[in-house]
């Protein structure tokens, strides 16, 4: 039995690991178009732009790890034909012309930066950061760079925002929204980080869009915003969010709706292939619902939840995808981490920190948590989390109270489970 897993990502190498550890005997081949080994993303916006990581340290697996587990790598390789069989097998075909034959095939292809829909986003000097490449060139950028301007004021954007801040670089971030990160955390937490980020020296421009990057020669050298500004800028970083790499799976026939849709098991329409990371849309597995909503989940979490969850579909133990999506982003002196999903109406129950700098924001839907958001609150993430997952409730009352900490509040409440 052959497995071909196409997509060499955090997604695509915790799956081809869990399915070796689970007992699949086949033979394993992992496609990548990069010609790198796989490697972690996170810190190429954070170390690696500050020069504190290199490609061999950010290495998901050494060498020796895919020899022992008889994992085939495939480098520099891009799949754009798949060819599928009713009973899920096919065949493979690369640019080059390569082709694989499969007995189970899993896309773990991931997403790809969203394009600035703006004149001149194709000027030299507007760049975006999804892989190795883009976060070199951007270094070298950066260290020559007068002026950065960020148009997007989500996790990428306000981390490149900080590294270049700290390195000297007059940064401004321009977001559209009227607030920063305003589809993940609330205005309370948003407004923690944007202080952060101004204190830090970077210009923060909410609710306002760019109409056009205009250029010289070529290159960028000024952003024009919508309420007639603008802002000189060398260089521009988009992090403007991001579309599912799911083209494959559509010229496969596979059912794609921002992403290739997957049951709770990670199987595709097909009931065969499988789908994991962020090119899949999957029920949230936050709920045990038969009519969850669906969502991408575009995480270091969910890669590997998710597919190591899947590897038991491949192996027969279709046991659905649960868990508490967590996320996390490092953003200079800021550590922001969010446990569970929230919905712009749930209520904000902000809880003030122990130390300078710490903040924790819990978020309520009628009398249950559903999420918290914790900035530079480590222990306050470990405990929610913990909560969520146990399904155990953490009143108002007690989340508020600040004489003692949510991990001793949660052991008294450890015999109410919510309703």
């Amino acid at each position: 039995m052959n497995l071909l897993v196409v997509g060499a990502g955090q997604a695509g190498v915790q799956f081809a690991s869990s399915a070796r550890d689970l007992g699949w005997e086949g033979s394993i081949t992992l496609i990548g178009q990069e010609p790198h080994a796989p490697y972690a993303r996170p810190p190429l916006s954070k170390a690696f732009l500050k020069g504190e990581a290199s490609l061999t340290s950010l290495a998901l697996r050494s060498a020796a790890f895919y020899l022992e587990q008889r994992i085939d790598l495939v480098t520099e390789e891009h799949i754009d034909r798949i060819d599928l069989a009713g009973d899920g097998a096919g065949t493979a075909t690369s640019a080059t012309g390569r082709r694989w034959r499969f007995d189970r095939l899993v896309l773990a292809t991931g997403a790809r930066p969203r394009r600035l829909p703006a004149e001149g986003a194709d000027l030299g000097g507007v760049l975006t950061l999804r892989d190795v490449h883009d976060a070199q060139v951007l270094a070298g950028r950066l260290a020559t760079a007068k002026a950065l301007v960020v148009i997007g004021g989500g996790f990428i954007g306000l981390e490149v925002a900080a590294t270049a801040a700290a390195a000297g670089v007059p940064t401004t971030v321009v977001e559209a929204a009227p607030a920063l990160m305003n589809r993940v955390v609330s205005t309370t937490t948003a407004e923690i980080v944007a202080i952060a980020h101004r204190a830090a020296g970077v210009r923060i421009r909410t609710g306002l869009r760019p109409v056009r990057l205009r250029g010289m020669d070529g290159a960028v050298v000024a952003v024009e915003l919508d309420n007639g500004d603008e802002l000189p800028a060398d260089l521009v970083v988009v992090g403007v969010g991001a579309q599912p790499r799911d083209e494959l799976a559509r010229s496969a026939g596979l059912h794609c709706d921002n992403g290739i849709v997957v049951d709770a098991c990670s199987l595709a329409s097909d009931g065969h292939t499988i789908a994991v990371g962020d090119c899949a849309n999957l029920p949230d597995p936050s709920l045990a619902a038969d009519h969850a909503p669906r969502l991408r989940l575009e995480s270091v979490d969910n890669a590997v939840e998710q597919a190591t969850s899947a590897a038991g579909t491949l192996v027969g133990l279709h046991r659905p995808y649960r868990g508490v999506p967590w996320f996390w982003s490092d953003q200079g002196g800021l550590k922001l981490q969010i446990a569970g999903l929230a919905r712009p109406d749930d209520e904000i129950v902000p809880r003030g920190g122990r130390r300078p700098g710490q903040h924790t924001t819990l978020r309520y839907r009628g009398s249950r948590l559903v999420a918290a958001e914790c900035v530079n609150s480590p222990a306050d993430f470990l405990t929610v989390r913990r909560a969520l997952g146990e399904g155990v409730c953490l009143p108002r009352t007690m989340a508020t109270d600040t004489s003692r900490s949510l991990k001793e509040h949660l052991a008294n409440t450890k015999e109410s489970p919510c309703p």
